[in-house]
């Protein structure tokens, strides 16, 4: 299994500026041992269930093939030190910003191929538990056994993965989340993820979710609109 930095900025100012996206992208593009890096801005869709207000202004996954390579690109003298220059990234140097390394289980779908045009972002819905379970193995367990059943079969899926938490170390200056599980479904745009949020598929998750083991804590989903960008 790979690991993924999740790097999450939030904004009064909105969107990053056209040019500081460039030089973050260049950031992105020179740092070692990235596998693969998913840049997502803020996006909307309706669910018939939750009302979450609006999506981060930003928010990196940034993936590595081991814990290691992504502490490296993490540590004091790390590449993505490079985003906490304010002179550089005036934009990100004024968010709220948040980071969790975590585990990725990436889970197959019927159909994976984009329809999406060159060049065009796909849709992503982003979900975080952010509190605890009563019993965290049996919460996991469920949510893999079950859940994921119901996911996989939204209309027009084209990637799903779930993260778990891991310790990790990180000399980045940035607040630390501890979130119990992170997951992601992917469609080719925000229309094909609002036809899958109104499907039957989306009842049957709420019923299930009504299932969970017991847990406390948040629980948001956010819409956003997702770029790939290769190392």
């Amino acid at each position: 299994m790979s690991t993924c930095l999740f790097l999450s900025f939030r904004s009064k100012a909105g969107a990053l500026p056209a040019a500081e996206l460039d030089k973050l992208d260049g950031v992105l593009q020179a740092t070692p041992k990235l596998a693969k890096a998913l840049v997502h801005t803020s996006s909307s869709a309706e669910d018939p269930y939750v009302k979450d207000g609006p999506s981060p202004s930003l928010v990196l996954q940034l993936y590595f093939a081991t814990l290691p390579d992504l502490e490296a690109a993490a540590s004091r003298s790390g590449r993505l030190h490079a985003l906490t220059s304010r002179e550089e990234f005036p934009g990100l140097a004024a968010a709220d910003i948040s980071q969790q390394a975590m585990l990725v289980r990436s889970f197959a779908v019927p159909d994976p191929a984009f329809r999406t045009p060159d060049g065009e972002p796909h849709c992503t819905y982003l979900v975080s538990y952010e509190g605890e379970a009563e019993d965290l193995n049996a919460w996991h367990a469920h949510y893999l056994e079950h859940h994921i059943t119901h996911m996989a079969t939204f209309p027009g899926i084209r990637e799903l993965e779930v993260y778990t938490r891991l310790d990790w170390v990180s000399l980045l200056p940035w607040r630390r989340s501890n979130f119990m599980q992170r997951n992601k479904v992917v469609f080719d745009d925000a229309d094909a993820l609002r036809r899958a949020l109104n499907s039957p598929v989306r009842h049957d998750m709420r019923a299930d979710f009504k299932r969970f083991p017991p847990f406390i804590g948040p629980n948001n989903h956010y819409a956003m609109a997702t770029r790939a960008l290769a190392p």
